[in-house]
């Protein structure tokens, strides 16, 4: 059992159950601009979740649902695209339930199971350009730009860089 706790919210793995909330987030014109479109329909997030428990059994990937301590679900965050010495992350997005520090949190618990449970030194990921204030939040916590194509900029963050982050702002979640 994959168990990642903050000081005020955790990651789960996400389950079936899950299917209408993530539909919910993933719907919500509040949260999908910078994301890939999704169908509305249940059942068929459903089975791709049952798809997905596949890949999570063979770490292919790993997707989360970002909850309060008191259980409340507050977002989405997603490991995939594993390379040699890699691992990606996205889908993550966030509603009006987190907390006052849940980005930060959760990109540290992130950051904490792909380098200290993983084993990677380094993580890789795309923003897509108009999303301004994600891509400023990569900057501060260290990440470097290292491409960019017509929609997105590619980013690397090394297990470094966020050691110096989380040190600097440690009294915001520990």
């Amino acid at each position: 059992m994959i168990k990642l706790e903050g000081k005020n919210i955790r990651l789960r793995l996400v389950e079936e159950k899950d299917a209408d909330f993530i539909l919910t987030l993933r719907l919500d014109n509040r949260y999908n601009a910078f994301l890939s479109s999704v169908s509305p329909d249940v059942e068929a997030q459903k089975n791709w979740i049952r798809k997905y428990k596949d890949d999570e059994k063979k770490g292919i990937q790993y997707y989360f649902i970002i909850e309060r301590l008191d259980g409340t679900p507050c977002g989405t965050v997603r490991i995939y695209d594993i390379r040699n010495d890699s691992f990606c992350w996205g889908s993550w997005i966030l509603n009006e339930n987190k907390t006052r520090y849940a980005a930060l949190e959760s990109a540290f618990l992130v950051y904490d199971f792909g380098f200290k449970k993983l084993g990677f030194k380094k993580s890789h990921f795309d923003v897509m350009k108009g999303n301004k204030g994600v891509i400023n939040f990569h900057a501060r916590m260290g990440a470097v730009k290292n491409n960019e194509d017509e929609v997105n900029e590619y980013f690397e963050i090394t297990e470094e860089a966020v050691k110096a982050a989380k040190e600097k702002l440690a009294d915001k979640f520990t």
